[in-house]
C-alpha cells in the first residue's frame, strides 16, 4: 500500500521559523521586564526584612538609634580600632569588629550577615599593605537577605549595594574625638513613616560625572569613581560646604541613591514600608553631566577626575587619577538616570531623609 505523504518546502519552513523567530522577538522583552520586576519585588522584600530590626534595636537601647557603622572605642591605655578588644560587637551569631548597620539590623531579626563573622585576633591578616599585624576588618555579606538581586555581587560590607541614611540617623565618625551626629534618639524622629532608613545606593560614583564612573570593586581598587564605592553610606539629597560626605575623607565625592530598577531605587522607611521611587522623587538633583549636584543641578563638576581616596582639607578634588591612570575599566552607564536639559532653580531637598519632614541641613562635623 503507497503512502501519500509529503515533506514541508523549503518556503514552509521558512515561514515556520520566521514565525518563532518572530514570536521570540516579542516575548523576549516581556520576560525580561517580569525578571526585572521580579528582582525590584526581592530586593524590597529583602530590605524590609532587615528593617524590622532597626526599631528593635532602639526598643532594646533606651532609644538610640543604631548608627551606620559601629564607633570606634579606645582603651584607657590609648588602643583604639582594630587593636582594641572593645570594638568588637555581638552580632548575634559571633563578635565582629564595628559592624555596620545592615549586620547590626539583621542580628536583632535573627537574620545574620556571615556564616561565621570574622575575628581579627584569631585569623592572621595576610596582605602586606595592611601594617596592622592583625586580622583585617572587612568580609562579604553570606546571607541572600543582604543581596539586591539586580547587584549580587555587591556584598562587601563597605563597598555595598544598600546604603544607610547615617547623617540624620547616626554618624559614629569621629572628628578630634567627637561624634559627627551621634547618639541620635527615635524621639528625635518625627515622621518615622516618612523618613528614609537605607536604600539602593550607588556608592561615591554618583558624586562623579557618569562617563568617569568604573566597574564595581569588591575590595579594591579604592577608585571614588567606582560604582559601589562606599556603598553602605547613603548620603541625603542635598549637602552645605559643611557636610560630611561620601568616604568621610576630605575631598571625597557624594554618594546617592542609585536608580538599578529601570531607573528607581528601593528604600525602605521608619514604619519598615518600602517604596521604589525615582531619585527625582526622593529629592536628589542631576547636573548636566550626570553628576548627582550637592546643592545645586546648575554647579560647576570638578577640574579633576576623582582620586583613590582623596586627603585633605574639604574641597580637594583628590589626587587627579584618572579612571584609565588607575586601572578602571569597563566605564558605566548613566543608570537610567535622565539629563536636565535645563534645571533652573529646582533644588535638591533633604524632607525624606531628614526625620522631621523638612528640608534640614544635614549635621555638621564639629568644627574642633
Amino acid at each position: 500500500m503507497q503512502r501519500d505523504g509529503r515533506a514541508f518546502t523549503l518556503l514552509e519552513m521558512l515561514s515556520v521559523i520566521g514565525i518563532i523567530v518572530l514570536l521570540v522577538a516579542i516575548l523576549l522583552p516581556a520576560l525580561s521586564r517580569a525578571r526585572e520586576h521580579a528582582q525590584t519585588l526581592t530586593c524590597l522584600a529583602h530590605l524590609r526584612e532587615l528593617s524590622k530590626g532597626w526599631q528593635i534595636y532602639s526598643d532594646e537601647n533606651d532609644g538610640m538609634i543604631l548608627p551606620e557603622q559601629m564607633y570606634d572605642k579606645k582603651s584607657d591605655d590609648g588602643t583604639e580600632g582594630i587593636a582594641n578588644p572593645a570594638n568588637m560587637y555581638d552580632i548575634g551569631n559571633g563578635l565582629k569588629y564595628r559592624p555596620r548597620w545592615a549586620a547590626t539590623m539583621g542580628a536583632q531579626v535573627g537574620i545574620y550577615a556571615f556564616n561565621r563573622p570574622y575575628d581579627p585576633f584569631a585569623d592572621p591578616c595576610n596582605d602586606p599593605c595592611c601594617g596592622q599585624g592583625i586580622g583585617c576588618d572587612r568580609q562579604d555579606y553570606d546571607s541572600e537577605v543582604y543581596q539586591c538581586p539586580a547587584e549580587p555581587t555587591w556584598i562587601d560590607e563597605r563597598n555595598y549595594g544598600y546604603g544607610y541614611n547615617h547623617q540624620f540617623l547616626g554618624n559614629a565618625r569621629q572628628t578630634n574625638g567627637r561624634f559627627h551626629n551621634f547618639p541620635v534618639i527615635m524621639s528625635q524622629i518625627k515622621k518615622p513613616s516618612g523618613t528614609v532608613i537605607a536604600g539602593d545606593c550607588m556608592g561615591t560614583a554618583a558624586g562623579v560625572p557618569s562617563a568617569q564612573r568604573g566597574s564595581y570593586t569588591n575590595d579594591g581598587p579604592d577608585y571614588c569613581g567606582n560604582l559601589g564605592n562606599h556603598g553602605s553610606t547613603l548620603d541625603p539629597p542635598r549637602l552645605t560646604e559643611e557636610s560630611d560626605r561620601g568616604t568621610g575623607e576630605g575631598g571625597s565625592p557624594r554618594t546617592a541613591v542609585d536608580p538599578r530598577h529601570r531607573g528607581k531605587a528601593n528604600v525602605i522607611f521608619g514604619d519598615s514600608h518600602g517604596a521604589t521611587m525615582t531619585p527625582y522623587n526622593l529629592g536628589y538633583r542631576i547636573t548636566k553631566s550626570g553628576r548627582y549636584a550637592d546643592a545645586d543641578p546648575n554647579e560647576e563638576d570638578p577640574d579633576t577626575e576623582p582620586g583613590p581616596e582623596p586627603r585633605g582639607s574639604p574641597g580637594d578634588p583628590g589626587s587627579g587619577l584618572s579612571a584609565s591612570e588607575y586601572g578602571v575599566s569597563g566605564l558605566n552607564p548613566n543608570r537610567g538616570l535622565q539629563q536636565p536639559e535645563d534645571p533652573g532653580d529646582d533644588f535638591p531637598n533633604n524632607r525624606w531623609f531628614s526625620g522631621t519632614g523638612r528640608d534640614d541641613d544635614p549635621p555638621p562635623p564639629p568644627l574642633n
